[in-house]
Parts: C-alpha cells; structure tokens; sequence
C-alpha cells in the first residue's frame, strides 16, 4: 500500500484553516480520493468524550481504549500522554488514505521539507513571517491576499476558486 501524501495547513486561530480543508476534502474526494484529516487542538486537558457518557465512564474506570459503534460511524478513544506524539504516530492512524491533512502541528513540520503546506493568513506581515518560518509552501489562502506581495508563491482564494487548490495539491499527489 502506498504511503499517503501528508500537507499541512497551517496558519492563526480565524485564518481560513478549516475552510481551506472543507473545500480541499470536498473537491479531492469528488476526484476519487481517500482523504484523512487530523486537527490539532493544543487546549490542555480538552477531550473529545462527553461528560457521563458510557465511553466517559469506561475511561474514568481505567480503560486505555474505547471503542465505540454506531450505525454510521466508529470512533475510538485512546487515553494517553500525547504530548510527544510523533508525527509518525499521528500518521499510523490515517492508513489506508490517499491525503491525510494536519489542521496546525505548526512546530512539527514548520522545517520538514517532505510536508507541503498551505498557509492561511491574515496579514502581509503573517505571509512574510510564515515564508520565514516555513519550508515547502505551496500557496497561500486566507482573508489576506498575498498577491500585492509579489511572492513566487501563489496565492489561492478557495472560496471562489476550489479547483484552483485541489488542482495544486492534485500535482503534488501525482
């Protein structure tokens, strides 16, 4: 099995990141992709259970791994120090994928040159900043366009142009 192709979408809290995600899952799934996504939330001690919940309960029990199934999903919890969770890990979760997508992870792949990113921005000053600190940018996206900066680096607007975005990924997958 082949391994995915991993891009990064990165950028500051309101920036376009989710978005930019929708419109590329929405349009490389129409073009028969298998698209992993996986969000960073940086908020300590956040969960993703609910409260009283079985699975909250089986947690609170001692359980390491819950799984749970429903009619039209499976989810699973694992309860564990995450903290210095290896992009490798994060990656084992997504097989079976052709793209997987980090929401964030900014830190984890800001220098890694095997992870294309885009970058959401909402500043000339968050575009040049990131230009700085990131290698493998693949464009731009975001309230801010970039396109008065001149950059080599395109600047995609994904709510008007989704085709646009997919078709630059579609290069990098191909």
């Amino acid at each position: 099995m082949k391994k995915p192709t991993v891009m990064a979408v990165i950028g500051g809290k309101s920036s376009g990141k989710t978005t930019a995600i929708e419109v590329l899952t929405r349009e490389l799934t129409k073009r028969g992709y298998k698209i992993a996504v996986v969000k960073h939330i940086p908020e300590q001690n956040f969960t993703i259970d609910t409260v009283g919940k079985d699975t909250w309960r089986f947690a609170r029990s001692g359980a390491k791994t819950i799984v749970s199934v429903a009619s039209n999903e499976v989810a699973t919890i694992e309860k564990l120090d995450a903290r210095n969770f290896s992009l490798r890990n994060i990656l084992q979760k997504c097989k079976g994928n052709d793209i997987v997508f980090l929401e964030g992870f900014r830190k984890l792949v800001s220098r890694d040159k095997n992870i294309h990113k885009i970058v959401a921005v909402k500043s000339a000053e968050e575009a040049l900043e990131a230009i700085r600190n990131f290698e493998t940018i693949l464009a731009f996206t975001g309230p801010y366009s970039t396109e008065k900066l001149k950059l080599k680096i395109p600047y995609v607007n994904v709510l008007r142009n989704p085709e646009k975005i997919a078709d630059i990924v579609e290069k990098v997958v191909l």
